[in-house]
């Protein structure tokens, strides 16, 4: 079991914008760039083999600027290809709060974070969503591919555990980062399942309201 105190106080952190991890979650990630070669060397290095997913936003003045919240996980999972590329999985732990940026000699960037209101990630057990009707969700979820083009595997679908399935729906549609942003910050998984199948719905309007594509 995890506690917020076996947390560091410092990580590296990966913006990358659609790209979003959720605590008890998966997320394979394809690591090229010289700098993240680095951040995932020296992550690990450390004891906790953490590495925190932030989502980028965009300012008014057009300046790109990191969200103030985003999901740290611990590499669980790594390979090398042939020409130095890394294959690795992160195992979402907790979300956390960015404070402050450290300066240092590292190519990647590092912040100090806060960990202390998002304690109920450290759990190992499933959130539940008392009011999921998974009928209904999933006939919104089937327009919705079938809209989009989308493949899935159904039987799995049915299957799944409600936490994973929002989860990783949460994760693999192709919202905006903005709409992943939603997703991540949802404080419940009910209220993540709410937000969810608002995007479905208003992706099936074509954006914007009248008639449904499907």
């Amino acid at each position: 079991m995890i506690t917020a105190s076996d947390l560091p106080e410092t990580i590296p952190v990966f913006p990358l914008p659609g790209a979003l991890l959720l605590p008890r979650a998966r997320l394979p990630l394809h690591i090229f760039e010289p700098r993240y070669l680095a951040m995932v060397e020296d992550c690990l290095k450390t004891k906790s083999r953490l590495i925190g997913m932030i989502q980028v936003r965009d300012t008014p003045s057009g300046e790109k600027r990191l969200q103030s919240i985003g999901c740290a996980g611990r590499l669980t999972g790594f390979s090398e290809t042939d020409d130095g590329r890394y294959m690795i999985s992160l195992s979402g732990i907790s979300r956390f709060r960015i404070r402050e940026e450290v300066q240092g000699f590292t190519p990647y960037r590092r912040f100090t974070v806060d960990w202390a209101n998002f304690t109920r990630d450290l759990t190992r057990e499933e959130e539940r969503d008392p009011n999921f009707d998974r009928a209904e969700f999933l006939e919104w979820l089937k327009r919705y591919l079938t809209a989009m083009k989308l493949a899935t595997d159904w039987d799995g679908l049915q299957d799944a555990e409600t936490e994973l399935l929002i989860n990783s729906l949460s994760m693999l549609c192709p919202f905006s980062p903005e709409d992943k942003q939603a997703l991540l910050e949802a404080p419940t998984l009910e209220n993540r399942r709410e937000t969810l199948v608002a995007l479905i719905q208003f992706a099936l309007r074509g954006g914007a309201e009248g008639d449904f594509l499907q």
